[in-house]
């Protein structure tokens, strides 16, 4: 039986990479899915496609998760399409380097109002339709561990997420809600593609420091969204799930 059958999931960032995949193996495991997507309803709409093609249930929610009003739609819109909802990917995100010479303010607001305000704005707006069982996953980053130079931004964006997981599952919990995050490493996506970090000298210092000998693949980090959304990780909450094929 399908892990996720008769569950509802908002996936924040799902237009591609890894919002992308987590969306399709959420849709594969059962779940019925709301494809959120700031400015490409383009993608979000082949990501639904995708998931409708493979008899999966699937619909594509605009907003931009650091306005209020946005992420209270994007929750409103799994509710009234599927009744319900249970699982929140918190996985909307933008980085942007800089060293501490080149940072401003519109460098700092522009990555804390997505990567960090923008979950605590889903999270508010999902909260009141959560019940006993219902699980929030977090997507933040390895970097909130090794913290590349050139990332004081990024990397304090991820560190807050980190301790956003700690908290709201200490303060969710009694209602028998479960927070998790999950800690990518390097990932083979569209925007580290656009980056130029793949090919780069840097994705062969990456792979040089990664046990497993590769980056990973959006797939790899699906795999961890389904099981914490599941049964099987019933009794993980608090925790933040290390997936970087051992670079840390």
């Amino acid at each position: 039986m399908s892990k996720l059958a008769g569950k509802v999931a908002v996936v924040t960032g799902a237009s591609k990479g890894i919002g992308a995949a987590i969306a399709k193996a959420l849709a594969a495991e059962g779940a019925s899915v709301v494809v959120n997507y700031s400015s490409s309803r383009a993608g979000a709409d082949a990501v639904v496609a995708d998931i409708t093609a493979a008899n999966g249930k699937a619909v594509a929610v605009g907003g931009d998760v650091s306005k209020a009003a946005d992420a209270q739609g994007i929750v409103n819109a799994a509710v009234e399409t599927y009744g319900r909802l249970d699982i929140v990917v918190n996985n909307s995100g933008i980085y942007e380097f800089g060293t501490i010479e080149e940072i401003t303010e519109e460098h700092f607001h522009k990555q804390f109002n997505v990567n960090v305000l923008g979950v605590l704005l889903v999270t508010q707006a999902a909260a009141k339709h959560l019940g006993a069982g219902a699980s929030i996953i977090n997507v933040s980053s390895v970097v909130s561990r090794i913290t590349p130079a050139a990332s004081a931004v990024y990397s304090g964006t991820k560190g807050a997420v980190d301790a956003i997981t700690g908290a709201l599952a200490r303060e969710l919990g009694p209602k028998q809600i479960r927070v998790n995050s999950i800690n990518p490493g390097m990932v083979v996506t569209e925007g580290t593609n656009t980056a130029g970090i793949i090919g780069s000298d840097m994705e062969k210092g990456i792979v040089a420091q990664t046990p497993l000998g590769r980056l990973g693949q959006p797939d790899d980090i699906a795999a961890v969204a389904v099981f914490l959304a599941s049964d099987d990780a019933r009794w993980l909450t608090g925790e933040s799930l290390i997936a970087s094929g051992g670079l840390r």
